[in-house]
């Protein structure tokens, strides 16, 4: 399943995380490298990396910080049950600064929410699945934080997805109904060939999944390299981008990535980091991982969408890790 975040957004998180694991104490060489190759891999990083950490200092923060905590190599050797009392209490001051860096950038990262309410014809918050009937007749499921605005004419029947992901349940053409069935989004349209199919985000570019019957995706744009258009057929999916154009995606199971419409979340060898983006999408709060290799061990699991701490405990065993939750935020470590 695509992690269907946003890449600003997405670089945003990644950032505060990064933030938050320096205030803690010092990194480790592997995790300084790891810092150093993310920030060179992307100009955009080390600038979200400076206004979080700009952020925290503004609030404050850093003249919180408890002296006996300075940084880890600062601090002298006890006994045992001393040194476990300093980590879960330089944990809990961590997570503190996280609670509120992270109220701070999700204040940025709200504006868009407000700005996709007043786009879009139907539209869902944080959590919420929802079902609409357009005026045809045709039915759309939206995902969690997805939107979409409807452009009927007599000519044709076009939506675009503004946000997220959305299934089209089409009403089929007929004697009365002839105008063709098109989705727009991310540079691309999808002309439906049958009835049932899934359109969402997947990197730079969007994703399609087909449910029943075919649909023809097509780029707006000539792709740099790469094929422009290609019709994808029941069972199957494919992404595109400008950069590498409409290819195949057979990891992407369709179905499985649209278990949100049955109320579950399915997860086949995932990344931690992925499925903590796909549990941020539905779950109260923020789920942070403060170590980049956890993030990268693969889980599987299939959790309810009306349950999902359960998930999260399920997650912890599985991995043999610790977890530690505050008001508004939970750090995996």
């Amino acid at each position: 399943m695509t992690s269907q975040i946003p890449p600003e957004q997405a670089i945003r998180e990644q950032a505060a995380e990064w933030a938050v694991l320096r205030s803690a104490g010092r990194l480790s060489p592997a995790q300084e490298q790891a810092l150093a190759l993310w920030c060179d891999s992307d100009p955009r990083h080390a600038e979200a990396l400076a206004f979080a950490e700009a952020t925290w200092a503004e609030l404050g923060l850093i003249g919180q910080m408890p002296q006996a905590l300075p940084r880890a190599a600062a601090i002298p050797a006890t006994s045992p049950a001393a040194g476990g009392r300093r980590r879960r209490s330089r944990l809990r001051w961590a997570a503190s600064t996280a609670a509120a860096l992270l109220v701070a950038i999700l204040g940025v990262e709200q504006a868009p929410q407000v700005l996709l309410s007043l786009r879009a014809d139907f539209a869902t918050g944080k959590g919420e699945i929802r079902q609409v009937t357009l005026p045809d007749g045709s039915r759309v499921d939206l995902d969690s934080q997805s939107g979409i605005a409807v452009a009927f004419t007599s000519s044709e029947r076009r939506v675009r997805l503004l946000a997220g992901d959305a299934v089209f349940d089409v009403a089929p053409t007929s004697d009365d109904e002839r105008r063709p069935f098109v989705v727009d989004y991310a540079g691309a349209s999808s002309k439906a060939l049958g009835t049932r199919f899934v359109v969402g985000a997947a990197g730079e570019g969007g994703w399609v999944g087909m449910l029943e019957h075919s649909v023809a995706v097509s780029l707006q744009a000539p792709p740099r390299e790469g094929p422009r258009q290609q019709v994808v057929e029941q069972g199957h999916s494919l992404r595109y981008d400008q950069a590498h154009g409409v290819r195949p995606w057979p990891e992407q199971d369709p179905r499985r990535a649209t278990a949100w419409q049955r109320g579950l979340l399915v997860f086949e060898r995932e990344p931690l980091g992925a499925v903590a983006a796909q549990l941020n999408r539905y779950r109260p709060g923020r789920v942070m991982i403060t170590d980049a290799a956890l993030a990268r061990r693969e889980v599987s699991g299939m959790f309810r969408l009306d349950n999902l701490d359960q998930a999260l405990g399920m997650l912890t065993d599985e991995l043999k890790v610790s977890r530690l939750d505050m008001a508004g935020i939970t750090l995996i470590y």
